[in-house]
């Protein structure tokens, strides 16, 4: 990337590596050269390590001294799905830990089906956020109930809340470049990872290859130059490539560089899509 082309903040995601510690997450990313990361703050599945990250933990207070000596900063935490009931003792509890750590985001997807309710839990979310400094940010995931991009935003929009773009959701439902466009004042972050063209058969395949098995930004199907080129030049690019397979055959500090370089890449094409040619 040339010196006059604007370089976007690059960060890392706790799904790239979900068991890894907070702090250890920190060393790993500023190691590679990443400016930020996401991190979880609230489980999503009973099989995953809970981090301890509220205010006062032990967790914290060595997360924070890590981002300190690194200069690494995180931008977003997760992650909470919204199916209906009431919820908002936990998303509080997020929103602490979240300001603690000096985080703007908070991911959350949508399972409830009630659209109505939704938007009304989006709405009180939204002012929760305020007091804490923190947007909730509506992903759209190709197995759950709001899956696109026109239908995440509908509700944002009314709520007062963001969206978050993931490449591997945006190709499984069938997204656009001209959604991207119409829609890039909501997006905070765009999250990278690769895949092959053909989308699982069923919900099962598709919940596993988003959760364990995603493919190294640039070496899949999804074109992801056009997407990010498709957004603002300075938006953030969050790699959210999580490979159960690759990191225990190479380790988690190799597969935190690979990631990096070839997002690198990836970066770098877009870039390209975006000068504008001659006549």
């Amino acid at each position: 990337m040339s010196a006059t082309t604007v370089r976007p903040p690059l960060g890392i995601a706790q799904l790239s590596l979900l068991g890894t510690a907070p702090p250890d997450l920190v060393r790993l990313a500023a190691g590679a050269g990443f400016d930020f990361i996401g991190t979880r703050v609230r489980p999503v599945t009973g099989n995953e390590r809970a981090f301890d990250l509220q205010p006062g933990s032990p967790m914290l207070a060595e997360t924070l001294a890590r981002m300190a000596d690194t200069g690494v900063v995180i931008r977003d935490i997760e992650f909470l799905l919204l199916d209906g009931s009431d919820q908002r003792d936990a998303w509080l509890r997020m929103m602490e830990a979240g300001q603690a750590l000096g985080a703007t985001g908070l991911t959350v997807a949508a399972s409830d089906p009630d659209r109505s309710r939704l938007a009304d839990t989006l709405a009180r979310m939204a002012e929760d956020g305020r007091g804490h400094g923190i947007t909730p940010t509506l992903e759209p995931i190709s197995y759950q109930a709001v899956n696109s991009i026109p239908a995440a935003a509908a509700l944002a929009r009314a709520a007062g809340c963001q969206i978050v773009v993931d490449t591997l959701h945006f190709r499984r439902f069938g997204g656009t470049l001209e959604d991207l466009a119409e829609n890039a004042d909501l997006v905070p972050m765009v999250q990278l990872c690769d895949g092959p063209a053909q989308r699982p058969t069923d919900r099962e395949g598709m919940v596993l290859e988003s959760r364990s098995e995603r493919g190294v930004p640039g070496e899949g199907d999804f074109r992801l130059p056009e997407i990010v080129a498709a957004l603002p030049p300075e938006l953030p690019v969050s790699v959210e490539t999580p490979s159960n397979s690759t990191v225990s055959r190479i380790g988690e500090a190799a597969w935190v560089r690979l990631l990096k370089e070839a997002a690198d890449r990836v970066l770098d094409e877009a870039a390209a899509l975006r000068v504008p040619t001659s006549a």
